[in-house]
């Protein structure tokens, strides 16, 4: 834990030396949001729904692959000398879903201010939003991992990430759906919940099992 909690407070200290990234995604969340806002106004629920998750997808894909696009091949040739591959998946994980939780947030707070609030039931929803944001950056920290060995590696994450997480997404918009009034039959609601935790949990175990074949590559 104590090595975990060195990477994390490693790309935590590169984080603030390298602001600008962290406000351009902030600058792209709250202009994506206002254009919304311009062309549509205050949509419905479903449309709500739709446009909220598609906003979290493309914000997940700029957040997380920088994580490990922006290390250098003599840095993790270092970090190879000093850290093993399963301590330092696991400090990108938690640092890639810490970071993921504060933009589906800041999101939220957004979509509220500007585009009304259809929902039904806040807590919930918050909730749900909170274990999206978590699902996605797990997903797409794993694909970065596997992206960063070849030379095109946005786009390998892209053609990698988006069909992996498309059941992911079918989740998370049924869940927030019934924080919107939509009636579920008894016991629904938590199955597609702990399906989701199921496979959240299952992306967790691949990386940490396929992450030390690509580091020793």
């Amino acid at each position: 834990m104590v090595k975990i909690f060195i990477l994390l407070k490693k790309d935590f200290l590169l984080e603030l030396r390298q602001q600008h990234t962290f406000f351009g995604i902030l600058l792209y969340v709250a202009s994506t949001i206002f254009v919304l806002y311009l062309a549509m106004g205050q949509p419905d629920s479903a449309v709500y729904n739709g446009l909220f998750w598609m906003i979290q997808l493309f914000v997940c894909v700029n957040a997380v692959a920088k994580s490990f696009l922006q290390e250098s091949k003599g840095r993790m040739l270092y970090f190879f000398s000093i850290s093993s591959p399963v301590h330092f998946i696991i400090a990108k994980l938690i640092y890639n879903a810490i970071l993921m939780l504060l933009m589906v947030l800041l999101s939220l707070i957004l979509f509220r201010i500007l585009l009304g609030n259809p929902v039904n039931n806040s807590f919930q929803f918050i909730g749900i939003t909170c274990l999206g944001g978590l699902s996605l950056s797990l997903v797409f920290t794993l694909m970065a991992a596997i992206a960063a060995k070849a030379q095109q590696s946005a786009a390998i994450m892209a053609i990698l990430g988006f069909p992996l997480i498309i059941p992911q997404l079918l989740l998370l918009i049924r869940l927030s759906k019934s924080s919107m009034g939509e009636v579920f039959r008894a016991g629904a609601l938590m199955q597609i919940s702990l399906l989701l935790i199921g496979l959240d949990l299952l992306v967790v175990v691949l990386a940490i099992v396929l992450f030390p074949f690509l580091w020793k590559d």
